[in-house]
């Protein structure tokens, strides 16, 4: 399993074990139900068929986490020791028996295992008892029961326990002298109604959603969950890694049901009303700069409907507990990238050449970057960082020579070993 595998999976962990570590101290009964409540349920599980989690499992993530300083590469998994060792089923069989018992949910178990002979090799043979286990372990036994869909209305209890945050189709503005369309990306603090950050932009990529997210950070601090839409935008593993590096829950509404992200969406009218209704700009510059002020001298300074008071009052009445963010927050925005040490040390990123250290030659390394500041590259090997690479400079290297294995020199420049674009003629003698 590579590093992006592990990193992966432990973004799924801390998912699991935000509600616990997130939060302040839980009443012991608060914990258990918790405890009870996500061990009995079924989850997606990445690289894994398995869809339960035991108690004692997440409560030894919650260990590690905290004990780590709260650490994502706490949360990575540890080598298997089983490696090798017969199992009563194989991968393919286990694959083909859940995918018909979700077919056949109602079958029985002999029921299922007939049906098995027709999907595989004449001569599997299937335990009883192993395919109750298989199934009792997965939640599959028996036919799950209709739910009803619970709608009812909530609202968090402080500032900063839940962002919504979504997009909306803008305007259209002058861009190099062609009209483009806008997005508005932003925030909503769930209990006070602030927007920690809008912003439009020219498209609805990551990028875009990510410098919004940057500056609702820097601006109004860390919230401890974020709920947002199933686009491709919000779905994104670099998305996911950003948010569980720093401590954030970053949850999906579920697709094709937005009735839970319902005050962003009522936030999304009020700006088609009030603001949109009114605004006389041609730019993309002058759309933001009076949504800015739309925000700060209406939207923030009146009294909300919901709450009856000002978003900015009420978000800033509890501001003991809110978390700040990192000094270093652009850090945990950069890029990744897989590359591999060429025998020379050189490395390829985005179309430019760097130079890694000696002993990262051949080595698989992992590089941060970002795209608007393109030398500031740094190569981590195995999670551990071996600082700043630079731009492969090739006049210096031609100087460059080799005292023993682990050390270079430098040649300095002398008149032997300078171009100097001298003749190889003499000069002509003095005619005079």
């Amino acid at each position: 399993m590579d590093e992006q595998q592990q990193k992966q999976i432990a973004v799924f962990r801390f998912a699991v074990i935000s509600d616990f570590v997130n939060r302040p101290k839980l009443e012991r009964g608060e914990q258990e139900r918790l405890l009870r409540e996500k061990s009995e349920r079924a989850w997606q599980i990445p690289f894994s068929q398995r869809s339960r989690i035991s108690r004692s499992t997440i409560a030894s993530w919650i260990r590690r986490y905290q004990q780590s300083g709260n650490r994502l590469e706490s949360l990575y998994p540890n080598r298997r020791n089983d490696r090798g060792r017969s199992r009563a089923l194989d991968e393919d069989t286990i694959v083909t028996l859940l995918n018909l018992r979700r077919q056949m949910p109602k079958a029985t178990v002999p029921a299922l295992i007939s049906a098995m002979k027709q999907h595989c090799s004449p001569g599997l043979i299937l335990s009883p008892a192993t395919v109750y286990r298989l199934l009792h372990k997965e939640g599959l036994l028996h036919p799950p029961e209709p739910a009803s869909t619970d709608r009812r209305k909530f609202e968090a209890e402080l500032p900063n326990d839940i962002w919504q945050s979504d997009a909306m189709h803008g305007p259209m503005v002058m861009a190099n002298d062609k009209k483009r369309k806008t997005y508005l990306f932003a925030f909503i603090d769930d209990m006070s109604r602030l927007i920690p950050h809008g912003e439009f932009f020219l498209t609805e990529r990551l990028d875009s959603y990510l410098i919004a997210l940057r500056f609702a950070l820097l601006k109004r601090g860390l919230p401890r969950k974020l709920y947002v839409d199933n686009g491709p935008a919000f779905r994104s593993t670099h998305l996911q890694e950003i948010t569980a590096s720093v401590g954030i829950a970053l949850v999906h509404s579920r697709p094709y049901k937005p009735q839970g992200r319902g005050k962003i969406e009522r936030f999304f009218q009020t700006v088609r009303r009030q603001f949109l209704s009114g605004f006389k700009g041609a730019t993309l510059h002058e759309l933001n700069e009076a949504f800015e002020l739309w925000l700060r001298d209406v939207y923030h300074a009146r009294p909300h409907s919901a709450t009856g008071q000002p978003p900015l009052k009420r978000f800033a009445d509890h501001m003991e507990c809110l978390r700040p963010a990192p000094g270093n927050l652009e850090d945990y925005f950069r890029k990744r990238a897989r590359r591999r040490v060429a025998n020379d040390r050189t490395i390829s990123l985005n179309g430019n050449l760097f130079e890694a250290p000696v002993c990262l030659i051949g080595k698989q390394v992992t590089l941060l970057y970002h795209d608007h500041h393109p030398d500031r590259v740094e190569i981590l090997f195995e999670n551990r960082s071996h600082g700043f690479i630079h731009r492969l400079d090739l006049h210096v290297n031609c100087r460059v020579r080799r005292i023993d294995r682990r050390v270079l020199s430098i040649e300095p420049l002398t008149p032997h070993n300078l171009a100097t674009g001298k003749l190889p003629f003499s000069p002509p003698e003095d005619l005079s």
